[in-house]
């Protein structure tokens, strides 16, 4: 007998050994163990992934409602800005209206009191000049009361 039959035969009842006392079970277990381990740390890798993904949904639908949000913002800005010039030029141009109007009503009435001025006067200067006129040319206490009361007569007739 070789020593390579001996070593055959002590290899076989190594492995013979091995299987009585159940190391081929506990390493089975081992595996299962490890297989078991490893399909859960999967399966919670799975529902993170889904989770996570959920989440970026999730944030990425709340972005596009904000920039929509913004976007209506804006636009309402926009909206609110033309209307208050459009407002404010209304005013300025009524305010533009009012002033002249109210500029031409003062010339106008100061044209008014010009000519009533110049009436006044040129009736004042027509008064006086015939005044002198009648009492040069009528003389005496009789003249004098005639003239008095035509001057009378003048003015009541002017104002």
């Amino acid at each position: 007998m070789d020593a390579e039959f001996f070593v055959a035969l002590g290899f076989v009842l190594f492995v013979m050994g091995l299987g009585y006392l159940g190391v081929h079970t506990k390493l089975a277990g081992a595996l299962d163990g490890r297989i078991d381990k490893i399909k859960a740390e999967l399966a919670e890798a799975a529902r993170l992934r889904a989770e996570a993904q959920a989440l970026m949904q999730s944030f990425a639908a709340k972005t596009a409602e904000a920039e929509a949000q913004a976007a209506s913002i804006v636009a309402q800005a926009k909206a609110e800005a033309e209307a208050l010039s459009k407002e404010a030029q209304a005013r300025v141009t009524e305010y533009v209206a009012r002033r002249t109007k109210q500029a031409e009503d003062k010339i106008a009435q100061a044209e008014a009191q010009a000519t009533a001025d110049v009436r006044a006067a040129a009736v004042d200067a027509a008064i006086k000049a015939s005044e002198t006129v009648l009492k040069t040319s009528a003389a005496g206490p009789d003249g004098a009361a005639f003239v008095d009361q035509g001057i009378a007569n003048v003015r009541a007739l002017v104002n």
